[in-house]
């Protein structure tokens, strides 16, 4: 058992999951111990107790900031598909440069700075995985996936400032709801894909799934109950004796009180992950870094130093605060030169370039069969958007005197709380295969094609 946890299978052996490694038996031991518990339990194994770990795949082995190097790890990155992303980075100061020299060329400052998120974008990922890797190993995942999360929210609250009138609002309710299928539908439909190629199947554990599909199907009924309660008693669909104007305060109210419920229950979910059962998951992803098929590549690669990783996430958020923010601006100008509905914007444009990194880095986990830590890079950006990003914007906005709320489209929420059933259909048994990923890329393609002809309505009851 000890010789076939320290060799990670090959891509041919992949598909069968030693169960004794997840799930070992239990020891001698009083049958009150911990390591009678059916599920695994974590054990230090001589690593140093506190917040950094050491001796590990994240030791840099250096101190301190060395330029030359720091440029030349952070452009190598983790991947292939990842390094070919850093040669996108002359975008980067050519579109800061051209939103001050030709504020007139809305459709080409919006091109570019779109392109110039992607490689920013994906620097904060990496860094964040380098830094991720010198943290106890749930609490840096969470970390990384919170950093990557960052881009998301930057954009929303720059969204809700430059609203006038509620005419950005349909465009944040979108991203939303668009940010979760991303997630769900397109990268965790590539993870199984490039996951299962040469594989019969992938296995993961049924305490990353359970928990990840459970908190989802909460997520989606949250964020369908004020949809459903603004649709049902409006356009006269009910006898009901409400104004419309009743009606829009009433489902502000519910849109403020489900977001406050909905970040007390992202608590409980930090609290379960980094706390009442970080255990679990901690062997679960040490298990997935022992099947690493690039692990010794990854032992040997040049890393980041501590410092290196401030540094780099600090510069990557700079850059990516400020595409966000001249993205945003043009947004309204591309919408009505282009034609580009507001709901194709939202649903499709925006969370493909705010979601760059971690698709990345997902896919690329999934390839080198850590299949765990990629549903742990799908689910918990969706779980991040439902439970504190969207309550965020929420709150946020109501603190600014905006009508933000979660009254989105029936036509989008529908979408998404199907897609967690089809997902969360696809996680049951445990086991993933390319068949599966294929079929919810598809799926995404069709809701993209869908979108592009919905076309922007204006709600009753709704003060834009």
């Amino acid at each position: 058992m000890e010789s076939a946890k320290q060799q990670p299978p090959t891509r041919q052996e992949s598909g069968r999951v030693d169960e004794g490694v997840l799930n070992p038996a239990p020891s001698k031991q009083p049958s009150n111990s911990r390591s009678d518990s059916v599920l695994p339990t974590h054990h230090n194994h001589g690593l140093r107790q506190g917040l950094f770990r050491i001796n590990t795949a994240g030791e840099s082995g250096r101190s301190g900031i060395h330029p030359v190097h720091l440029l030349k790890v952070c452009f190598m990155s983790t991947c292939t598909l990842s390094m070919l992303v850093n040669v996108l980075w002359p975008f980067v100061p050519a579109a800061i440069t051209i939103y001050f020299a030709r504020p007139d060329l809305h459709v080409w400052i919006f091109t570019l700075n779109y392109i110039a998120m992607v490689p920013s974008a994906n620097l904060l990922g990496f860094a964040g995985g380098e830094l991720a890797k010198k943290l106890p190993k749930v609490f840096g995942v969470l970390l990384e996936t919170t950093l990557t999360s960052v881009v998301e929210i930057v954009l929303f609250m720059v969204l809700i400032h430059n609203d006038e009138g509620g005419n950005l609002i349909p465009v944040i309710q979108a991203a939303i709801l668009g940010s979760i299928l991303a997630n769900l539908l397109l990268c965790l439909g590539l993870c199984f894909f490039f996951g299962g190629i040469g594989r019969e199947h992938q296995s993961f554990h049924e305490a990353v799934s359970e928990v990840g599909t459970g908190l989802l199907l909460v997520a989606g009924f949250g964020l369908l109950i004020p949809s459903a309660f603004n649709a049902a008693l409006s356009g006269g669909s009910s006898n009901a004796e409400i104004t419309p104007e009743e009606l829009m305060h009433s489902t502000l109210v519910i849109s403020r009180s489900t977001s406050i419920v909905l970040l007390v229950a992202f608590v409980m979910y930090l609290f379960y992950n980094l706390h009442s059962h970080h255990s679990i998951f901690d062997e679960v992803l040490e298990f997935d870094e022992h099947r690493d098929e690039d692990r010794e590549k990854e032992r040997n690669r040049a890393k980041l130093t501590l410092t290196e990783c401030f540094l780099a996430i600090v510069i990557s958020l700079v850059c990516v605060c400020l595409s966000a923010v001249f993205l945003v601006q043009e947004i309204e100008s591309v919408v009505h030169e282009r034609h580009v509905s507001d709901s194709f914007m939202g649903l499709i444009l925006v969370p493909l370039v705010e979601k760059a990194a971690e698709h990345l880095t997902a896919i690329d986990e999934a390839w080198d069969n850590q299949i765990n830590f990629a549903l742990f890079h799908c689910l918990g950006p969706s779980i991040q958007t439902a439970f504190l990003n969207a309550p965020l914007a929420v709150l946020v906005g109501w603190g600014l005197g905006k009508d933000m709320d979660l009254n989105f489209e029936i036509f989008m929420i529908v979408l998404v709380v199907l897609s967690i059933l089809v997902v969360g259909n696809f996680l049951r048994d445990g086991k993933s295969n390319y068949l599966e990923g294929g079929l919810c890329v598809l799926i995404y393609v069709i809701i993209a094609v869908s979108t592009w002809y919905y076309p922007a309505v204006t709600r009753e009851g709704s003060a834009h």
